[in-house]
């Protein structure tokens, strides 16, 4: 039995076209999207479009994240269409127009996908953990705390959100990060996925990393209208891509407080964050230069 579990696409279709042919070419039983497909990238219609094909001609089973719901809570009537609340959500109003009559996609998303082996031993998916879909498990997570966000505990457990790659042990439990397909931010820009086999001797886990065409995202975060379009935060979801580390944390744990309160503007805080010097290098066109 051969499993693949993708998450984590955020509208970057170079990238998430290199890990559907390579699947392809694994040919797995099974094809899991961990959800967040779409958002924080240029083209998450083209994506949300590319999965949808692939459930419908081949069973590909498709999970809801954070971002899904981030996506169709910019549809409230409640929400903000100016000044910084609207201007801090700009890239995601961007996406819930692209997905424009797939919202409902969206909304019909499971939240965890499970598959026995033969023997019984479970395979179990989720976006983040079993608490919430915003819940992360990281390199650094401590024991205790991962026994808390995989149980009730599956034989192995299969989570993406943190964009982070990792596969360890707690207890009797494989835990699996299986990184991001889009927006790596482990220091390595590369795409990656997770297969899971199981044989007679149990289950076990690779991730699989690769690269993509990095000039075609950036032609798309351009030609999408994403960069003009999206708002300030797009720049940093721009360089993002190119240092394969996050950057919106830092932006908002600094300056989201001041730019809803109109101390400073969003733009203002993006080119604060856009001077650090780890970043700076990262910097320049299509994206804003310094």
């Amino acid at each position: 039995m051969k499993v693949a579990v993708l998450s984590d696409i955020h509208g970057n279709l170079p990238a998430l076209r290199t890990v559907v042919e390579h699947i392809d070419r694994w040919s797995p039983d099974t094809v899991i999207v961990g959800g967040d497909i779409v958002n924080r990238g240029p083209l998450s219609g083209a994506c949300l479009e590319l999965v949808a094909q692939r459930r419908e001609a081949d069973g590909w089973r498709l999970l809801r994240g954070n971002h899904e719901e981030f996506v169709l809570d910019c549809g409230n009537p409640d929400r903000p269409l100016s000044g910084p609340g609207y201007e801090t959500t700009q890239f995601a109003h961007f996406a819930l127009a692209q997905v424009g009559g797939n919202a409902e996609l969206l909304r019909l998303m499971s939240d965890a996908f499970e598959r026995a082996a033969p023997n019984g031993d479970l395979l179990r998916i989720v976006h983040a953990s079993m608490r919430n879909n915003r819940d992360g498990v990281y390199p650094a997570t401590p024991d205790e705390e991962l026994r808390r966000q995989i149980a009730p505990a599956p034989a192995v457990f299969v989570t993406g959100h943190t964009h982070r790659p990792l596969i360890r042990r707690v207890d009797g439990t494989l835990v699996v990060n299986i990184g991001s397909v889009g927006a790596s931010f482990d220091d390595d820009r590369r795409a990656a996925y997770g297969q899971f086999t199981w044989t007679k001797s149990g289950w076990s886990a690779e991730i699989v990393r690769l690269d993509y065409n990095y000039a075609q995202i950036e032609v798309d975060y351009v030609e999408s209208g994403f960069l003009a379009q999206g708002g300030a935060l797009a720049q940093l979801m721009l360089v993002e891509l190119r240092k394969a580390r996050g950057l919106i944390f830092r932006w908002a744990s600094r300056y989201q407080e001041a730019v809803m309160d109109g101390r400073l503007t969003l733009e203002e805080s993006v080119r604060h964050i856009l001077c650090d010097d780890d970043v700076r290098p990262f910097t320049g066109p299509p994206g804003w230069s310094l």
